[in-house]
């Protein structure tokens, strides 16, 4: 069975068993870095030795040893020089003040160790870590139906997506979809909302990659008259206009660094103050997002807070491309036809084999647009056999860095990237005879990116097994 969704929480738990915690980076100069924790020690210093390494200038050669008891975690202090702190207090001087019990949740270890729980934050010099349940993946049995809200589909990727979707509309936990552009992120996120409890309540959505920063937070958060040049008349923000109901955060991977510090803080305090404003109003709001890039990936180079991360992705959804869904295509063609008011017919013959050769870099929608050019030049059509279909050659075939004026600009756009994303990282791995820390080396990508990239392309296998192109016939 296909794994479509992880969690980060233990709201929607896996059937499988839980897989432990990690250490997590969230601020400082290493953030994003992470250590996954055990029953056995493991060490957090600024030695090359430690099992997590911060270049932090304040962290000592050896600086905090963690490890799982219980399902609670026990800190030691290795004698670091600049201390670690717990809730504001060193970890020598909590641990005397607590010889008689614990406060907030923390105990003595026999041995003097501090035992934590979970979600626990620690500062190491400059740096902040916290312990932080592990991603996992959510296992579920496919759904019975063929269609969710406006998403349809009946192959058995599609039926695991749909039977997510079912789990996350039936409770309130933010969630983080990803998937290539046309594959049905908003369709998903109204879905969401349309069959979960806040359907009476409004749903918005905002594309925050379309918009600059500045416009971006008074669009969010709303603002005061006179805020700015410009703000003759106090606004609205998003999250207030969606109060009791669902914010769709789409291109969430373009919102900048600091407005990203505004948006956790309002997801944190549930309530949200306009730009300029003295005041706070409280917001009731569920989160879905949605973003193109793996955003693990953006938390790893530092252009996204690890701790908007997890805030945002306590279900995460990886919404299949077409291309993955190849059988997929008749029932698509169907529903898309019929939302044109014309009769498909049979979806079968040389048009359906065209389609089914097809690449699709632009997915569903490019599907749509597809139908929707034939519609217009087949007057008259008696069904999907007469149509006259018409397609851009593939990114991947002749040119793979043709432009495709056909599409929207930012689908155009994509198509030119994933086409130069394939052709580099395939030639780049030949080279390197699929060796991927060489590749690493060789092309200044980070070796875990590379590896999410080459999957995404079908360049390794998911297991890890040596590279092979699929386009080479041997």
């Amino acid at each position: 069975m296909n794994r479509v969704a992880t969690v980060y929480s233990e709201v929607l738990p896996p059937r499988d068993a839980p897989s432990g915690c990690q250490l997590v980076v969230i601020e400082g100069p290493d953030r994003g870095r992470a250590l996954r924790l055990g029953s056995d020690e493991r060490v957090v210093g600024s030695a090359p030795g430690c099992d997590l390494v911060l270049t932090d200038d304040r962290v000592s050669a050896r600086h905090l040893a963690v490890r799982e008891v219980d399902g609670r975690y026990a800190l030691r202090d290795l004698d670091s020089t600049n201390g670690t702190l717990y809730e504001g207090s060193r970890l020598g001087d909590r641990a005397g003040h607590d010889q008689e019990g614990a406060r907030g949740g923390a105990a003595m270890h026999p041995s003097a160790q501090l035992i934590v729980p979970v979600g626990s934050v620690l500062k190491l010099g400059r740096s902040f870590l916290r312990i932080q349940p592990q991603a996992r993946s959510l296992d579920v049995e496919p759904s019975q139906a063929r269609r969710f809200g406006e998403l349809v589909g009946e192959s058995l990727v599609m039926r695991e997506v749909f039977a997510v979707l079912e789990l996350a509309a039936a409770g309130d936990v933010s969630v983080l979809l990803e998937g290539e552009t046309g594959t049905g992120k908003e369709l998903a996120a109204r879905a969401i909302h349309d069959h979960s409890a806040r359907r009476r309540g409004p749903f918005v959505a905002v594309d925050c990659g379309a918009l600059p920063e500045g416009v971006l937070e008074s669009e969010l958060f709303g603002h005061v008259r006179g805020a700015f040049t410009g703000a003759t008349q106090p606004r609205a923000g998003l999250f207030a206009r969606a109060h009791g109901g669902t914010l769709f955060l789409d291109e969430l991977d373009g919102v900048p660094l600091a407005t990203q510090a505004r948006l956790l803080r309002v997801l944190e305090e549930r309530a949200v103050r306009p730009v300029g404003a003295d005041e706070t109003r409280a917001v009731d709001v569920r989160l879905v997002a949605a973003a193109q890039s793996h955003l693990e990936q953006r938390v790893a180079d530092g252009s996204f807070r690890a701790d908007l991360f997890y805030r945002v992705s306590v279900l995460g959804l990886a919404l299949p491309p077409l291309r993955a869904r190849r059988e997929d295509i008749p029932i698509l063609v169907t529903e898309l036809l019929r939302r044109r008011g014309a009769a498909a017919g049979e979806v079968a013959g040389d048009n359906l084999d065209l389609l089914l050769a097809h690449d699709w870099p632009g997915n569903v929608r490019e599907l749509r647009n597809c139908l929707d050019r034939a519609v217009a030049l087949s007057p008259g059509t008696r069904g999907f056999s007469d149509l006259r279909l018409s397609l851009a050659p593939s990114a991947t075939a002749g040119d793979p860095l043709a432009v495709r004026s056909d599409l929207r600009f930012a689908e155009a756009k994509e198509v030119v990237l994933h086409g130069f994303e394939r052709r580099y990282l395939r030639d780049l791995l030949a080279r390197t005879g699929g060796n991927l820390s060489a590749a690493a080396r060789e092309s200044g990508i980070d070796r875990k990116h590379l590896r999410a990239l080459a999957r995404k392309h079908g360049l390794v296998a998911p297991a890890g097994a040596s590279f092979q192109d699929p386009d080479d016939p041997r």
